[in-house]
């Protein structure tokens, strides 16, 4: 869908309606937690790694309320995210209406922004907000709302100080390498947050020329006039095979374990503002049960995806093929299958993501000490589900809490707001429908944490405050009455003896 801008002074316009709405709101509040400085420079209040949806609701929603964060991200600017790099859906899979960051301000959704461009009409002609439309309107929400990003910055090392309320971060730039303070850190770090691409044990034992994570940066101009294998029937498989389709592979097999491919998405039929406030004070069985019942009936891929697919005659659709082994022969992999074997020159796992934070080289100072779900709670039997076993059993904040009390002093000044959230808090740290309350509730949790850790600060200011509210010549002290005089008995009616 190829759009051409209606008026020039849309955006603008927007713009101004936007500053008159945060301005009649109040937002954002002034800046009231106090300046620390340690080993002569700068403690940032909250510092946040990942500087994609997610970490743009958060930083807007925390400097809304008066506290400073900072945005570190390794990709360049604009490109921050998966949705213009490794993303290859054509368009969302979210309905078009669906707020996202906007963090409750009208003139900050996406159809604000995509009529005061287009127009109503063409809102009304839109389907699905298109991938790539979608990263243009997070650059400008990160323009608008003058959000503090700073690209190219890796970060190789998150060390809670237990002993100064602080965590180091190790940051890699290209101003060289340098160490960040900050009183709380935020992991905005996306669907792979905590780990990284998941694939089969036999897929590390293939040369790397043969095979790709789904997620992973491709040129799939390479794969013209190869036979591929795609693993999976989710959603980032239909992307996969039908961008590998587009490029001209001169065939794409399907290998899908299941004997049919998932119809409802149950987690879309359960959503609601009830579950989107309420998930975080269910008791565990109920989350568990929730979220494990989602993973085992499994999200079926989007329909206009999977016709994005099957339009290709060279692409085919192998239900009920599980992989039994996968071996090199010449310049070819020999995959076999419970339904045969299929000759393929390249393998793209659309496997989705691990949890696996001890895997994460940059967490290595805190991996251990993190207490999961599988630490402490035992689901029923038949209902054991690896991914909730490994997820972090997080705080009210979303913060981390310590395996064993003690081991690790400074760990809950972490936080994890992206997707390994989602059993302790609900779909709220990265997702589109709900991601404004997840930002907002972490943002009023971290609020609430800097007043109670500077208590004695602000109660200080509270008592040297001196700004009168009146001065004293608003009024005139009125003279004292003036002494009552002798009663007079005959004036009440009593009878006076002579």
């Amino acid at each position: 869908m190829t759009l051409s801008p209606t008026s020039a002074t849309g955006l603008p316009a927007l713009e101004a309606r936007l500053r008159q709405d945060l301005a009649w709101l109040e937002l954002p509040a002034r800046r009231w937690v106090p300046e620390r400085i340690f080993h002569g420079q700068s403690v940032l209040d909250v510092a946040i790694i990942g500087g994609g949806m997610a970490g743009l609701a958060a930083a807007a929603s925390l400097t809304h309320l008066g506290v400073g964060a900072v945005i570190f991200d390794q990709s360049p600017r604009g490109f921050e995210g998966p949705w213009a790099t490794t993303a290859r859906m054509e368009t969302l899979r979210s309905p078009k209406q669906l707020t996202g960051p906007a963090l409750g301000l009208p003139a900050l959704t996406f159809r604000a922004w995509f009529e005061a461009q287009f127009g109503p009409d063409a809102w009304e002609a839109l389907d699905k907000i298109p991938r790539l439309q979608w990263m243009d309107y997070l650059r400008w929400y990160r323009d608008v709302l003058d959000i503090d990003v700073r690209n190219e910055h890796r970060i190789t090392s998150v060390a809670p100080r237990g002993s100064d309320g602080l965590v180091a971060l190790s940051v890699t730039s290209a101003q060289g390498d340098s160490t960040v303070y900050a009183r709380h850190v935020v992991l905005a770090t996306g669907r792979d947050g905590l780990g990284g691409p998941s694939v089969p044990g036999f897929a590390r034992d293939l040369p790397r020329s043969f095979w790709a994570h789904s997620s992973d940066v491709l040129d799939y101009a390479t794969l013209r006039g190869k036979r591929v294998g795609v693993i999976g029937a989710g959603a980032s498989a239909m992307d996969s095979a039908a961008t590998a389709l587009e490029a001209g592979a001169a065939s794409v097999d399907m290998l899908i374990r299941r004997a049919d491919i998932p119809r409802v998405n149950k987690g879309k039929g359960a959503g609601n503002p009830g579950l989107t406030h309420g998930h975080v004070n269910l008791p565990d069985d109920w989350k568990w049960r929730i979220r494990h019942y989602v993973n085992a009936q499994q999200v079926p891929p989007p329909r206009g995806s999977t016709l994005r697919v099957s339009r290709h005659d060279n692409a085919r659709f192998n239900l009920g093929a599980p992989i039994l082994d996968v071996a090199p022969v010449g310049d070819a992999l020999h995959v076999r299958t419970a339904k045969g074997t299929f000759v393929l020159d390249f393998l793209v796992f659309a496997t989705g993501f691990r949890i696996d934070i001890e895997g994460r080289p940059e967490f290595a100072p805190f991996a251990r000490f993190v207490r999961k779900w599988g630490d402490r709670y035992s689901p029923a039997p038949g209902d054991e589900d690896a991914e909730l076993f490994d997820s972090p059993d997080l705080g009210p904040t979303f913060e981390f809490l310590e395996k064993t009390p003690g081991a690790c002093p400074g760990l809950e000044r972490i936080h994890c707001f992206c997707a390994p959230a989602t059993l302790s808090h609900g779909a709220v740290s990265g997702d589109i429908p709900a991601v404004s309350e997840g930002a907002k509730r972490l943002a009023q949790g971290l609020a609430g944490t800097f007043y109670r850790e500077d208590v004695a600060y602000h109660y200080a200011n509270m008592q040297a405050y001196a700004e009168p509210e009146v001065y004293g010549d608003e009024w005139t002290p009125a003279p004292p009455p003036a002494p009552p005089s002798a009663p007079d008995n005959a004036a009440n009616g009593e009878e006076r003896i002579a």
